[in-house]
């Protein structure tokens, strides 16, 4: 009888080899910046200026899709104001009379944001902490989060796998199933992991575990910040949800970077945030 590989074994053959650079260790700034540059975590963002609007014109409208499982979206902020937002993460202007065109990314923010990442990770694991974490963009950041989870694991944090293979139901969207990733939950259709902007899993996860702090990006990281829950993630420029609930004074460190790039790339991410872990 031929053994179907599991979704997650499969998944994880086709993630890009851990390889040096993810080896925890001192680096120049000017080497991870210039990393972030060569991976396109930074730099011309591949989400364009067209689409940016347009979200966050479907955010101030309230659609589901980009409000990321969060309530009070986007409060007081107005279209100028959130592209103010989003320009100010990114770090680089964005043309005001333009409708499309380019969005760029600036390197230095990117790698302040992983830096200040690091001081809470740091904090979670120096404090015995437990700690969630999950992405709604698989085969992006989940190499990222898993290498920092192992990190915080080592360190002292107990990591939370609550609800693993529960079912959960998007509208519009077949059954899904919760799954993990090493210490990273994700969803998946039991043939593959599966992108995903709804905060239907982290509400289910939230109902088995309370967690100290979630690390987590897109719906994951909104349906956590909804239930008061302190949470450090990472957004896309074209993605305003979590920018805006950080204005709001609803979270403190959000990454503000390309999403989905290769795997292996966010490697500079991982490194700044190690940095602010105490020496061994």
């Amino acid at each position: 009888m031929t053994h179907r590989m599991d979704v997650i074994e499969a998944h994880a053959r086709r993630l890009p080899p851990v390889d040096g650079r993810w080896t925890v260790g001192p680096h120049a700034s000017g080497d991870l910046l210039a990393g972030l540059r060569a991976g396109k975590a930074a730099g011309v963002a591949a989400h364009p200026l067209d689409n940016v609007r347009g979200n966050i014109e479907l955010l101030i409208e309230q659609d589901p899709d980009k409000l990321f499982g969060m309530t009070g979206m986007p409060g007081r902020f107005g279209f100028d104001e959130i592209l103010d937002l989003v320009e100010a993460e990114a770090g680089l202007p964005i043309d005001r009379h333009a409708r499309a065109g380019q969005v760029h990314i600036a390197a230095e923010p990117i790698l302040a944001a992983c830096q200040a990442l690091g001081d809470r990770l740091a904090a979670a694991a120096a404090g015995g902490e437990r700690v969630l974490v999950a992405t709604g963009h698989p085969n992006g950041l989940d190499v990222l989060y898993r290498e920092l989870a192992r990190l915080l694991h080592h360190r002292g944090a107990e990591l939370l796998h609550p609800a693993e293979g529960a079912t959960v139901q998007e509208p519009g969207r077949p059954p899904w199933r919760i799954r993990y990733l090493g210490d990273v939950g994700l969803v998946t259709d039991d043939a593959a992991p599966k992108h995903t902007h709804a905060g239907d899993a982290m509400r289910r996860m939230l109902q088995d575990e309370r967690p100290d702090l979630v690390l987590a990006d897109h719906g994951f990281a909104g349906a956590a910040i909804e239930a008061g829950v302190e949470t450090v993630s990472v957004a896309d420029v074209n993605d305003p949800a979590l920018i805006v609930a950080k204005a709001q004074g609803r979270t403190r460190v959000v990454v503000v970077m390309d999403d989905n790039v290769n795997a292996g790339d966010y490697w500079p991410c991982f490194q700044a945030a190690a940095s602010r872990f105490p020496a061994r």
